[in-house]
């Protein structure tokens, strides 16, 4: 199994161009996988694996993980089986016959205006790090793109006069999305300061002067939401999430938000938004030609 697993990787990579972080999300799920039928069956054949053993780990898994945890890992066994089952060593799916676990229904959470606002104008300077710290919450905020594709751009991916930004998602998809006038004004005076860098050099560099990583990027959104005392934990995903539901607020189509935000699915970019039940009723109000009475002439 673990020789099939390094298999199932390579062909991630090379077949699906999956990305470093999902394969190496992939190869952790399943590793841990493998140690829980060693230790049930003492036999790491694949052909061993049975629904009833999946459900046990997964029963194992409900100890301490979310639902959405639990769903990703048997996800990675579904589709390692899958890639077995196409290279004929195994005769059958068994993660097919075990159903998903459904996912707590979770409202999103997001930064109203006054919020974000505060957020992204709290790096204290015009220069050095707090300029650059400043060009990342813009930046993701602007844009409402990943993590992995702000950290994988180079200064040739930003046309800073036509306002638009390239960046390369998930499955190696590129897509374009706009730059406002603000992240497009901290990210100039960036790399001004930098010496108008070379188009094949890092957009954004870390303190040692190299490309920045997923991690750094998410301490500088802890950091500076940390000087906002009225603010709870923030997360880069959270500045995705306010991006998403405030275009949507401001009356812009599911589908557009879909396309900026690089989903397949529209129903993936309907977990990411949230409209609250005033505004839903004010849309209505405005909207519908039976959501008010007529009016009685004379009254």
């Amino acid at each position: 199994m673990k020789e099939g697993i390094e298999q199932f990787c390579t062909f991630l990579e090379t077949e699906r161009n999956a990305s470093a972080h999902t394969v190496t999300s992939y190869r952790s799920d399943l590793f841990q996988f493998a140690a829980f039928v060693e230790k049930k069956r003492e036999n790491l054949d694949p052909r061993g694996v049975d629904h009833l053993l999946i459900r046990g780990y997964l029963a194992q898994l409900h100890k301490g993980l979310a639902k959405s945890s639990i769903g990703r890992k048997l996800s990675a066994v579904r589709a390692f089986f899958r890639f077995l089952l196409r290279e004929g060593r195994v005769d059958r799916n068994p993660a097919e016959l075990v159903a998903t676990p459904k996912k707590d229904q979770k409202v999103p959470f997001h930064l109203n205006i006054d919020q974000v606002t505060a957020l992204v104008t709290s790096p204290a300077g015009a220069s050095g790090l707090p300029l650059r710290d400043r060009t990342v919450l813009e930046l993701l905020y602007s844009c409402g793109i990943r993590v992995s594709e702000l950290t994988g751009m180079d200064v040739g991916s930003l046309d800073l006069e036509l306002g638009l930004a390239r960046v390369l998602g998930k499955g190696g998809k590129e897509r374009l999305v706009p730059v406002g006038r603000h992240a497009r004004r901290a990210a100039g005076d960036y790399l001004t300061e930098r010496g108008n860098p070379g188009l094949n050099e890092p957009l954004i560099l870390n303190a040692s002067g190299g490309r920045l990583t997923r991690r750094s990027v998410a301490r500088i959104v802890e950091r500076h939401a940390r000087l906002i005392a009225t603010m709870r934990r923030v997360s880069p995903h959270t500045l995705r999430h306010t991006f998403a539901t405030h275009l949507l607020e401001g009356g812009a189509d599911l589908r557009a938000i879909q396309e900026l935000l690089g989903h397949a699915s529209l129903s993936t970019t309907q977990k990411y938004t949230h409209v609250s039940i005033d505004k839903l009723m004010e849309v209505y109000d405005k909207a519908h030609p039976k959501a008010h009475p007529p009016q009685r002439k004379g009254s």
